[in-house]
């Protein structure tokens, strides 16, 4: 006798009972299972995490579209989510940093930034020192590295940085630093494109130079901040772009990284119509690091 149909079977039941069932091993094209587990312990966000951050294996990742893209490397929108819930530390998106690797071009900045830095293999150090595919590939790893242990630092000495919530090869997940508009929730513009009033302007100066202070007396320097690499978030800042943070005092081109850091910044200030002055901050934050 043949089998009823699905719809002849369902007859009569309970609609409470009946579920649209998937098989958990098939996400969509556009998702993966969250990596959250699959990388190891060191690889994810200092503790304590943030309540948002979500590590439940049942969690997809679902890519959003693309944020920005950039010289070294692009940025996405990553939804986490356990399937169905909302809940707080079920369901974040994300921003998932993803830097290019062999056939990129744009790593000849690196010799300046990297001086001091070590690389744990000599066969790695020998192909970035020849430019090689294998070195590129290896230079992309570093970069996201360098920013991976930079946002780790930053965050625990409590400055104004996206929290890191892990690195996984060249694909770094960080939080979503954002601002409520008319529309909903929308990514926090860059300090550039903003036009503070006078009150907020000496606000974002002021903190601005506190973080500053804070990294110089943790012997860290930005090495290329300006407008475009911090966010305007309501009424705070936060500091972006990482990778390329070097050592004020194991870093040869340290202070000059400092000052011109100083004078990205207090040029922009000057031109919205605060008087401030790259040389009186460029002090002022030495003070702060002997």
């Amino acid at each position: 006798m043949p089998e009823a149909p699905p719809e002849d079977r369902l007859a009569g039941i309970d609609p409470a009972f009946i579920t649209d069932f998937r098989a958990s091993d098939d996400p969509d094209d556009a998702q993966r299972w969250s990596t959250w587990r699959s990388v190891e312990p060191l690889c994810r966000g200092p503790e304590p995490r943030p309540e948002w951050v979500v590590t439940s294996q049942a969690a997809l990742d679902t890519e959003l579209g693309i944020l920005k893209t950039g010289k070294e490397a692009d940025a996405f929108l990553l939804e986490r989510a356990v399937p169905g819930s909302d809940a707080v530390g079920e369901s974040v998106v994300l921003v998932a940093k993803r830097y290019r690797s062999s056939d990129h071009r744009t790593f000849h900045r690196a010799a300046t930034y990297t001086e001091g830095r070590s690389v744990k293999r000599s066969r790695d150090e020998r192909a970035l020192k020849r430019n090689s595919t294998w070195g590129r590939q290896v230079a992309a790893g570093e970069w996201a590295i360098s920013e991976w242990d930079a946002l780790k630092r930053c965050w625990l000495l409590g400055l104004p940085v996206p929290y890191p919530v892990q690195i996984d090869g060249t694909e770094l997940l960080m939080e979503w630093i954002t601002v409520e508009t008319d529309h909903g929730t929308d990514t926090a513009p860059r300090l550039a494109q903003t036009r503070p009033e006078p009150r907020l302007l000496a606000s974002y100066f002021e903190q601005l130079r506190e973080a500053l202070a804070a990294m110089v007396a943790d012997g860290l320097v930005h090495g290329d901040l300006s407008p475009y690499n911090v966010l305007a978030a309501g009424e705070r800042l936060v500091i972006i772009d990482l990778p390329q943070v070097v050592d004020l005092v194991g870093n040869v081109n340290g202070m000059d990284f400092l000052l011109r850091d100083c004078t990205n910044m207090c040029t922009w200030f000057r031109a919205r119509g605060l008087e401030v002055d790259e040389h009186a901050l460029f002090g002022d934050l030495l003070a702060h690091a002997f």
